[in-house]
């Protein structure tokens, strides 16, 4: 089943992987954590997408201070500092033998309940930590073919509701929107904010390029994304403009190119919106030139 912008190919090596729970290092069919645990009742906690290319963790400083800034922000204590969070990530893949094409997910709950009840208060224990690793290579297909997009009625919230900046296991809204963009049809869901304007898809962050200009929205209503911010930052670093404004639909509907931006995929050619087609319904110039970019960047940084 298709899964957007995370489609991958299955890798029989994911069967055997061994995943960290709070020290220990466990065979897949063993890893679990409690029922009575903060991320499984409530969906108490925080995490983050890493990528493993060629034995370097891909952007691993971006993404611990995005994930200690989250953590501070519930009042969650992590109970180690970052560096030995970094160790225990390179342990666990050095332990699986893994040097590439590797997708890690790093999650932090709250931990223990002493009963099924939100008050942090009610907490019996330390935090949670799982890192699972698993051989994951994005599709071809995907960044040379691209996906499809449906705007969906649900609304990414308000800072005073649920602050959006937030990477927390609370995913529900877009989860809601990925159900209605899937019955459409589409691969993944486009998210407008309070005011209507568009803000971000329900997995990856959302651009369009419009006559030789790169357009991403505000990022009022969307969490801060490392890929979002590094492709940013390539185009000022290569004399693209690049605007983060509000936009609508019908500016979207009307641009040459599109794309989209997560740390699984990097980027991914967007060729229909809503039954409309993006151009030509092709990867643009624009999206092959950020992709090659993005790809030597990665080289460059973790060589």
């Amino acid at each position: 089943m298709a899964q957007g912008t995370h489609d991958y190919d299955q890798d029989p090596r994911n069967s055997n992987i061994l995943i960290y729970i709070n020290g220990d290092l466990l065979p897949r069919d063993k890893a679990v954590v409690s029922v009575f645990d903060a991320g499984f009742i409530l969906g108490d906690g925080v995490w983050e997408g890493i990528r493993l290319h060629e034995g370097s963790l891909a952007f691993i400083d971006q993404h611990l201070t995005r994930l200690y800034e989250n953590a501070k922000a519930i009042d969650l204590d992590i109970g180690m500092p970052a560096e030995k969070l970094h160790a225990e990530i390179t342990r666990t893949v050095e332990a699986n033998a893994m040097v590439s094409n590797v997708h890690i997910r790093l999650m932090v709950t709250r931990g223990p309940k002493s009963t099924p009840y939100q008050d942090p208060r009610a907490s019996a224990g330390d935090a949670t930590i799982v890192i699972i690793a698993e051989y994951k290579t994005p599709l071809k297909s995907t960044s040379e073919n691209g996906i499809s997009l449906f705007t969906v009625h649900v609304r990414r919230g308000r800072p005073d509701v649920q602050d959006p900046k937030l990477n927390s296991h609370s995913k529900l809204n877009c989860i809601t929107a990925c159900i209605q963009a899937t019955k459409a049809g589409a691969d993944e869901a486009l998210m407008l904010d309070p005011q209507g304007f568009v803000a971000t898809c329900n997995s990856t962050h959302f651009f369009i390029v419009h006559r030789g200009e790169v357009w991403t929205s505000s990022g009022d209503y969307c969490l801060p994304g490392i890929t979002r911010g590094n492709i940013i930052s390539l185009c000022r670093d290569n004399a693209i403009p690049v605007f983060e404004k509000n936009f609508s639909l019908t500016e979207v509907y009307g641009a040459d190119e599109s794309f989209v931006t997560g740390t699984f995929a990097g980027l991914s050619p967007v060729r229909e919106i809503d039954g409309r087609i993006i151009g030509d319904g092709n990867r643009g110039l624009m999206t092959a030139r950020l992709q090659d970019l993005y790809g030597k960047l990665i080289a460059r940084e973790h060589t």
